[in-house]
Order: C-alpha cells, then sequence, then structure tokens
C-alpha cells in the first residue's frame, strides 16, 4: 500500500497478529458511552496531526479511493503529509477514522516514520476545520502481512469514536514495497 525506499535497516515487529482473517470483525467498544467513555462529536474533517511523543506536526489532507478499489495515500513527494480516508467517519465521529501516511521514502523519513516509539497511552491530537480538536490515546499497536490486511478491524463499525493510524512495516521487498502494514487503535478521550 504505502512505497518505501530507504537504506536503513528493517524495522522490528510489533506485537505480530497472526490469526485474524482479513475479514474478521472488529473489536466493538460498548453499544453506549458509559463512565469513561467518549460520545461522538459534531461532524468536522481533520486540516492536522500532532502526535508528541513522535514529533509529528503534520497537515491533513482527505483521500479517497484509487481507480483500482485501494485507499488513495500522500503523493510520495508529500512525504511529511497525512491522508484522511474521507469515505469513513472524521475524527471524533463514531466509527473508525482512517488516517494514512507513509513510513518513509525514497528521500529518507517520512511522518510515521518513528510510529514504533507509540505507546500504549500516548496521545494523539487531530485538530479540525471548525477550530475544534479532538484527543484519542493509543490503545495498541499491531502488524499484518498485507496480504492479510484486516479489513474489518479497521474500516468495520464500531460503538464509539476511535482512529486508526496506518502506515507500512516489515521488510522492504526488492520490489520498493514494504512487506507489512502497521496499524495504530486509538480511543477518543473524554
Amino acid at each position: 500500500m504505502l512505497l518505501g525506499g530507504s537504506s536503513d535497516p528493517p524495522p522490528v515487529r510489533i506485537g505480530a497478529a497472526q490469526s485474524m482473517p482479513v475479514d474478521s470483525p472488529p473489536p466493538t467498544a460498548p453499544q453506549t458511552p458509559g463512565p469513561g467513555r467518549a460520545a461522538a462529536l459534531p461532524v468536522a474533517p481533520p486540516v492536522r496531526l500532532t502526535i508528541p511523543r513522535m514529533g509529528v506536526d503534520a497537515p491533513v489532507e482527505p483521500s479517497g479511493l484509487n481507480a483500482d478499489g485501494t485507499v488513495e495515500v500522500p503523493p510520495m513527494d508529500r512525504p511529511g503529509q497525512v491522508g484522511w480516508y474521507r469515505n469513513g467517519p472524521a475524527p471524533g465521529q463514531t466509527g473508525p477514522a482512517v488516517l494514512l501516511g507513509h513510513l518513509d521514502t525514497r528521500k529518507g523519513p517520512a511522518v510515521f516514520n518513528r510510529v514504533r516509539e507509540l505507546r500504549p497511552g500516548d496521545r494523539i491530537e487531530i485538530h479540525r476545520q471548525d477550530g475544534s480538536s479532538v484527543a484519542y490515546r493509543v490503545r495498541e499497536l499491531r502488524q499484518f502481512p498485507k496480504s492479510g490486511f484486516p479489513t474489518g478491524l479497521v474500516y468495520g463499525d464500531t460503538d464509539t469514536p476511535q482512529l486508526r493510524l496506518i502506515t507500512c512495516g516489515g521488510t522492504l521487498a526488492g520490489n520498493g514495497h514494504y512487506t507489512d502494514n502497521i496499524i495504530v487503535l486509538a480511543d477518543l478521550l473524554l
């Protein structure tokens, strides 16, 4: 899905998720927000993403689908840009808001280059077009082979506002593509 091309050593694998099939249902939160659970916010597109642990402060642009049905990723000549999958929920809405970014490019590190440094509990903040911000807390990082991409986990319905960050991982193959995807799962903070 995302291209790479640096000569860095292969990344360390993150919490392998070996048995989840491509179309397995995502884990869901309780049906109604209870104590400590966030309710959905009004719709507002994301415009900026900040992740203190990774040193990320990046613009967010909407993306859709390519002609072949794959999700659009930011252009390789804009390694610091993040793409928001606009055909899904906006950050703060019920469901999984999906943001995509490159790990690296042939010219060097990209916006999600330090994704392996994220830890459960880390804060992710998204600034929205209406001037508001929403914050998420990292729940976990998972790594899947691209041949077993967990579509249900990433794009499937959830009962609460959630966030998915997607980038490449695994090893860089001879074709210039990474073998895996790293997926960050995060929950909306109150």
